[in-house]
């Protein structure tokens, strides 16, 4: 379950990106504390190139992002550049591109789930350090005491955004169990120089799902990944991967961004 607590009764464990400093929400240490507007929200992304993805999410992400599977625990994350630290969809100014989907790992920002393994519980969490958190906010954490509406609707999100990601957990699970997943490698050209062809280069090496082995899949459970909409999302994964070179571009168009870099 997910509850707020007092900051000293909580004993959290793990690191969650983004999170510099996250404190168990409660109105003994942040009743007077909530959200201000800022001109670019999303600034914060602005050094990660990979952002975790929920599976319900790989149809929208696929229209902007390679979407690829990293780490022991295969998580799906969306690529957000081919250098490390450099998101290629924030400007020189803060600025999230308007035109690509946000994920919802960073609209949820600045709560977070973290779990309370002393307690055998979620608890509701704040990053302290966000720069749009303030004593003089537009959006209070609490009113009179309780939970305003916008901290219930961030909570809601939040208790949302877990189910989703257990179910993404599942969706790994089985594209394990069906041994769907391959190492992959995305590679850029360099142009000719004086006149010579140069050599591909490797810019990233990944999990992905290997269309042989998927076609190579029983009837049976080919339908199977049909019906419960895990072939769907398998299909959007793929198409996203067509997004490596858009992402190259991205990064030759950015003054001074090298190219070559390791996911």
């Amino acid at each position: 379950m997910t509850d707020t607590a007092g900051f000293a009764q909580a004993q959290l464990t793990g690191e969650v990106l983004f999170y510099s400093r996250p404190e168990p929400l409660s109105k003994e240490a942040h009743g007077d504390l909530g959200l201000k507007p800022t001109e670019h929200p999303y600034a914060f992304t602005a050094t990660t190139h990979l952002v975790p993805l929920l599976v319900t999410e790989f149809a929208p992400a696929a229209l902007c992002y390679p979407i690829i599977f990293v780490g022991a625990d295969k998580t799906p994350v969306a690529v957000l550049g081919v250098n490390g630290n450099e998101n290629l969809f924030v400007d020189a100014q803060g600025a999230y591109a308007p035109d690509c989907y946000l994920p919802a790992y960073v609209r949820r920002y600045p709560f977070v789930l973290a779990n309370d393994e002393q307690a055998q519980r979620m608890v509701v969490c704040i990053d302290r350090n966000a720069p749009m958190i303030t004593s003089k906010p537009e959006s209070p954490f609490f009113v009179n005491g309780e939970l305003s509406d916008y901290t219930k609707n961030a909570v809601e999100f939040c208790n949302t955004f877990e189910s989703e990601r257990q179910r993404t957990e599942s969706f790994v699970k089985l594209l394990t169990e069906l041994d769907l997943l391959e190492t992959k490698k995305a590679f850029f050209t360099p142009p000719p120089v004086n006149g010579a062809a140069q050599e591909p280069q490797v810019i990233a090496e990944y999990l992905g799902v290997s269309e042989q082995k998927l076609n190579a899949l029983p009837p049976e459970k080919f339908i199977e990944l049909r019906d419960n909409g895990a072939l769907a999302q398998i299909y959007a994964h793929l198409v996203s991967l067509l997004g490596w070179d858009r992402l190259i571009v991205k990064a030759m168009l950015r003054p001074r961004a090298p190219v070559a870099a390791n996911v």
